[in-house]
């Protein structure tokens, strides 16, 4: 089979063509991927200093409760016994 120059030309133009959008789209999901991957560290490290500021919260709130639990002994001391509803003779 006898092809001519021309014929030639184009399918090399054309393989050629394939290749370059080939290495572009790899190059172009390289990118994005490298893009989530820091957008990704940089939301974990985030999530991670609001992590630990709950912690110190809920470490706040547990000295609160401990207050709360101290005072209202204290309160109860003040007020003394509950009166009964029906009283002994």
């Amino acid at each position: 089979m006898h092809m001519s120059v021309e014929l030639v030309g184009v399918v090399i133009a054309a393989s050629a063509v394939l290749v370059t959008l080939g290495i572009g789209l790899f190059a172009g999901f390289a990118w994005v991927v490298r893009r989530i991957d820091r957008v990704e560290d940089k939301l974990s490290a985030r999530f991670d200093g609001v992590s630990a500021r709950f912690d110190g919260v809920s470490a706040r709130f547990d000295g609160v409760e401990a207050e709360l639990t101290e005072v209202k002994i204290a309160i109860a001391r003040l007020e003394g016994p509950r009166p009964h509803l029906i009283l002994g003779r």
